[in-house]
């Protein structure tokens, strides 16, 4: 084992998978010479060459439904859009092509691909580069979303999307990037739609995503010092999504708390909600709980976005709530 950055996580799953496969490709701004906008791909081009690391025009409709198309032929195209908020532009080639061929074209077709890029609010990026959309796309059946929180699962979920004939969805958050963690010398890859328990428990289960495992993480250290035990599950994966994993934790603890930096409404915490209360509802001692960043633009003032999204000292304050119901 050696302990990584997550952002390095990504490069090495990309790496090496274009050395497994020469089908890999990845298109994007800026992710030639210059090594990406993250140094997700720093050093690639030496390696790989212009003709597999396509350095793109600003143009996202252009390079995505390239990719499309190439994914259609055979190819392996790795999507780097950036910021999510660019996808917005493309939400039509995804959502109404790569989603949907497999099936319009009664399985003749596939579309190896993996669109990937950075959400989160932050560092005062405002309104145009800080999306956390990943409800949105995990709506539409024919799309797989991976949301990762550990350089351990960015890695080994990246390598099996790679690897994945249907078109998935992957959602980086920038607040982690330079998180660091342990990830095995030798290749691995994680399975879509198995649920990671990030910390054991019995009190409260808190469900987060991406950057939120950790403020969750951070805030059940705070709360065992008051004796409450909580545990923290991180799905990974939306679509599909790991209900069994949940659910156990949430028959176990009795209490839950979605905590998530997407809007609340029409979100994971609905679904989650939902899910509690169909095939859990007996066994929970408190109403479900949601809490997310404020439903408004993301501001560029650090103070504003600070009041916004969930913090350690608010999922203590909501887990105080739960505990007292």
């Amino acid at each position: 084992m050696r302990e990584i950055r997550l952002i390095d996580g990504i490069r090495e799953a990309m790496q090496e998978e274009m050395r497994r496969d020469p089908n890999v490709y990845v298109y994007g701004e800026g992710i030639g010479p210059r090594g990406g906008n993250f140094n997700e791909t720093l050093g690639m081009a030496d390696e790989f060459g212009v003709r597999r690391l396509i350095d793109t025009p600003i143009s996202e409709l252009g390079f995505t439904g390239m990719a499309i198309g190439a994914a259609l032929t055979g190819l392996r195209p790795i999507v780097d859009i950036m910021f999510w908020d660019f996808a917005y532009e493309v939400a039509g080639q995804l959502i109404n092509q790569a989603a949907r061929i497999h099936y319009m074209s009664n399985g003749q077709f596939s579309v190896p691909l993996v669109f990937r890029g950075v959400v989160g609010i932050g560092g005062g990026a405002a309104g145009h580069h800080s999306a956390v959309p990943y409800p949105m796309y995990a709506h539409f059946p024919g799309l797989k979303v991976v949301v990762p929180a550990t350089p351990y699962d960015a890695k080994g979920l990246l390598k099996t999307a790679i690897r994945d004939n249907d078109p998935v969805l992957v959602f980086e958050h920038r607040g982690i990037y330079s998180l660091k963690g342990m990830v095995p010398d030798e290749e691995y890859t994680i399975p879509l739609g198995v649920a990671a328990v990030q910390r054991e428990g019995s009190d409260v289960t808190i469900v987060a995503l991406a950057r939120m495992v950790q403020v969750a993480l951070q805030a059940a250290d705070a709360l065992a010092r008051e004796g409450v035990s909580v545990e923290v599950v991180d799905p990974r994966t939306l679509a599909p999504l790991d209900k069994e994993t949940i659910l156990a934790s949430i028959r176990k603890t009795s209490r839950v708390l979605v905590v998530d930096e997407a809007y609340a409404p029409y979100g994971v915490g609905g679904e989650i909600a939902a899910l509690a209360a169909d095939e859990a509802f007996y066994y929970l001692d408190a109403p479900i709980k949601r809490l997310n960043t404020l439903s408004a633009p993301a501001p560029a003032s650090a103070v504003l976005e600070a009041e916004m999204v969930p913090t350690v000292d608010k999922v203590v304050v909501a887990v105080r709530e739960l505990m007292n119901q």
